[in-house]
């Protein structure tokens, strides 16, 4: 895109972070790590000393699935300091329809065959050899279970926030889950300030997303018109596999409000 003219030219940096659990939500976490803090305080400034690049009103951050997610967050709590700009595609939004409907059931139902034991499960996930699809959404699972609700006096920090023989929801841990939600947070002014403080934002999702990610997403639709805060959203007849051909059409509109 740089070469045939659709974007200008820019530096563009992808950290690695991953954790032991393999997934991140790109907050910090006293389970997973620090990772809000290293990227902002950390990896920005090295980048920024190394290659003469950036500085303020001049940062973007963008991701897919979890690094969309981290991208809104980031928007919602530093947007207009630290970030200027920001591209979330099928980022996680709208908790109850992602995990609380979906994803915590079959959690339970993998875990049936561990003993309902988190430790056994992740232990023989780390042996190997080999992982099948269902370990690799149950980790992930867990992986989030540590960064939203870390229990750092479990194993791994990992606990559910549902009853390990019901799947109910055990309220006080599902809470710590959804202060995370952008859909909560863009309730609140003062992550709508920071969105008014943006150059460029814009959300996507797929209309027939195998994840319900779709559904929360034309709700922050809303909820951002209602607020009067500028942004892009788009959806597409696809599903949440496969589709960074979307940022063929994000990373141009970054690059150009932050140039």
């Amino acid at each position: 895109m740089i070469g045939t003219g659709a974007m200008p030219p820019v530096v563009v940096v992808f950290p690695d972070c991953f954790t032991r659990l393999g997934g991140n939500q790109y907050i910090d976490s006293a389970a997973t790590g620090a990772w809000e803090t290293f990227l902002i305080r950390e990896m920005l400034p090295l980048v920024e000393r190394s290659f003469g690049c950036g500085g303020d009103g001049r940062r973007g951050v963008f991701g897919k699935s979890s690094g969309g997610y981290g991208s809104l967050v980031h928007a919602l709590r530093h947007g207009g300091t630290v970030w200027a700009a920001a591209a979330s595609h099928s980022g996680d939004v709208g908790f109850e329809f992602l995990y609380h409907l979906g994803e915590f059931a079959g959690a339970l139902r993998h875990l049936a065959d561990h003993g309902m034991s988190i430790e056994t499960f992740i232990r023989k996930f780390e042996a190997g050899p080999k992982a099948k699809d269902a370990d690799w959404h149950t980790i992930m699972i867990l992986a989030q279970s540590a960064t939203f609700d870390p229990a750092p006096e479990a194993f791994y920090g990992v606990r559910l926030p549902v009853d390990m023989q019901t799947c109910e929801l055990i309220e006080e841990r599902w809470a710590n889950w959804l202060r995370w939600d952008p859909l909560r947070m863009v309730d609140e002014e003062r992550h709508q300030k920071a969105l008014r403080g943006m150059k460029c934002l814009y959300v996507d999702c797929g209309d027939i997303d195998q994840y319900n990610m779709v559904y929360g997403s034309r709700i922050l639709h809303r909820k951002l018109a209602a607020a009067g805060i500028t942004h892009v959203y788009e959806e597409f007849h696809d599903n949440h596999s496969s589709v960074d051909y979307r940022m063929d059409i994000s990373l141009p509109l970054l690059a150009k409000a932050l140039s």
